[in-house]
């Protein structure tokens, strides 16, 4: 069974910074695209960060300069470090795999738009 699993999530002062992490377990093979969106109670769903299989990112304008996302392929992780966090930033946050390849016992099968189950941030004095 294949799981995303985001940690790393919790309660800072404005100016803080948080390191979000998210896991993918199961007989992976390969995971392409990987990204953080999150969602303020109210809004919809947005993109934070997205990064490609080989290391190219892009960044909502909101982020840019104060948060960096990062990969692991050989641990299947993708990271969100944040900094200068404003209360702005507060909301769930998920993580998204574009396509995941997984051995299932006796054939390769495919999860396209797999979605984590989201950790809290909050930003707040």
């Amino acid at each position: 069974q294949v799981q995303l699993v985001e940690s790393g999530g919790g309660l800072v002062q404005p100016g803080g910074s948080l390191r979000l992490s998210c896991a993918a377990s199961g007989s992976i093979f390969s995971i392409s695209a990987m990204g953080w969106y999150r969602q303020a109670p109210g809004k919809q769903r947005e993109l934070v960060a997205v990064i490609t299989r080989s290391g190219r990112t892009n960044y909502a304008d909101s982020v840019k300069g104060r948060f960096t996302i990062s990969r692991d392929n050989a641990k299947n992780t993708v990271y969100l470090q944040m900094n200068s966090l404003k209360p702005e930033d507060t909301a769930v946050y998920y993580c998204n795999a574009d396509t995941i390849i997984y051995y299932s016992g006796s054939a390769y099968s495919n999860l396209n738009d797999f979605w984590g189950q989201g950790t809290q941030v909050t930003v707040s004095s």
